[in-house]
């Protein structure tokens, strides 16, 4: 299998970020991956959950928000954030017109991509798959974040981590039984809100890492 493809995805103000496309040639889907607030789509754990849902017959878009594509460390407006999305999405649906699509992304690009879909369902999208939804600031537990979830119509698989410090896991469950079957959740034993296991947990990185592929493709596949 060949390596990711460079592209370019145009924004509706003119402007245009980089993108990545992970696709093998018998793709069966294809995933919009947005990356977190503080790294961008060629950290290595995006490049591994990209190369890893390929793998399994899943075709990765990979693109930077517009302020990691300037190289600023200050996370876009959600309007910017949210038509950013928008416009990878649509990139995807032309670059791979026959494959279901789906989107989602790490931390707050998953949240980004959630707030896009309840303003206003994004073109062909049949699911939204977060790594990590961030529920609420470290330590703060709410769950004011999670409220335009009820907007959203399409399924959502949540990967949350016990460990997480920005989702309190009897919220994550308070919130995903709320939205009823609408929402899968997936538990990660011991797993921290970057899926980093400690060595006293009996399992490793990588070990978690197929956890979470096998999870995204087998829910993907599956709708």
């Amino acid at each position: 299998m060949s390596g990711p493809v460079a592209l370019k995805v145009a924004l509706p103000d003119g402007g245009m970020v980089s993108a990545l496309l992970d696709a093998s040639p018998g793709a069966r889907a294809c995933y919009v991956f947005a990356h977190g607030a503080g790294a961008g789509m060629q950290h290595a754990f995006m490049a591994s959950i990209a190369s890893g849902l390929a793998e399994r017959g899943i075709a990765t878009l990979r693109f930077q928000f517009p302020y990691m594509e300037q190289g600023s460390k200050r996370p876009d407006s959600p309007k910017v954030a949210h038509a950013a999305v928008r416009a990878a999405v649509g990139e995807a649906a032309k670059r791979l017109p026959e494959l279901p699509l789906f989107a989602g992304g790490k931390s707050f690009g998953g949240r980004m991509t959630s707030q896009a879909q309840a303003a206003e369902p994004l073109p062909g999208v049949k699911g939204l798959v977060f790594v990590g939804f961030p529920l609420h600031a470290a330590d703060k537990p709410s769950t004011e974040r999670a409220v335009h979830l009820d907007q959203v119509q399409v399924p959502m698989l949540f990967l949350q981590g016990t460990r997480d410090t920005l989702a309190e896991l009897g919220l994550v469950r308070e919130v995903t039984a709320q939205l009823k079957q609408r929402a899968t959740l997936h538990v990660v034993e011991g797993a921290d809100h970057s899926f980093h296991v400690l060595a006293r947990s009996g399992r490793n990185d990588p070990q978690v890492r197929e956890e979470l592929l096998d999870t995204m493709a087998g829910w993907m596949l599956a709708l």
